[in-house]
C-alpha cells in the first residue's frame, strides 16, 4: 500500500478515536456503494452523521477543509442518501470534516459539525454571474 493511503488510514482511526471519546457510535468505516464512499458513519443522539476526514503533515497550502470540494460534497451527498436508502433509515442526518493535521501523534484534530448541507451543495452549483464586474 502505498504511503499516502496509510497516513490517510492513520487519519481516520484518530478521527474514529476521537469521535468515540465524544459519544458518537461509529456505524461503517469507508462505506461504499458502487463508486460513492464515505469515510465514517456515526450516529450521535439519534442523529446519523456522515464524516469526511482530510489528513494533512501540513496545512502550508491550504487548510484540509478546502480539499472537500463541491464536487465531493455531491458525491458524499449522494452516498448518504444511498446508505439511508439501503438501510431504510428516516433519521435526521448532517455532514460533518473531520481534518487531522500533523506527521504524528499527537495530532491536530478539528471537527467541523454541519459543514454543509444538501441545499447549500444545491445551492452553489447555481450558474455563475455572466457579469463578473458585479463579482468585484
Amino acid at each position: 500500500m502505498a504511503l499516502h493511503n496509510e497516513f490517510g488510514i492513520l487519519g481516520e482511526r484518530e478521527a474514529c478515536t476521537y469521535l468515540s471519546k465524544r459519544n458518537y457510535r461509529i456505524l461503517e468505516r469507508n462505506w461504499h456503494s458502487g463508486h460513492l464512499e464515505v469515510d465514517i458513519i456515526a450516529e450521535w443522539f439519534g442523529e446519523i452523521v456522515f464524516v469526511e476526514v482530510k489528513t494533512r503533515r501540513n496545512e502550508q497550502f491550504a487548510p484540509a477543509e478546502f480539499a472537500v470540494d463541491i464536487r465531493k460534497q455531491e458525491h458524499l451527498v449522494k452516498a448518504a442518501l444511498a446508505y439511508l436508502s439501503e438501510n431504510r433509515l428516516d433519521a435526521p442526518y448532517r455532514f460533518d470534516i473531520i481534518t487531522v493535521v500533523g506527521i504524528q501523534p499527537p495530532f491536530k484534530i478539528t471537527h467541523l459539525r454541519d459543514a454543509y448541507t444538501p441545499e447549500t451543495v444545491r445551492h452553489n452549483r447555481r450558474p455563475q454571474y455572466k457579469d463578473f464586474s458585479r463579482l468585484i
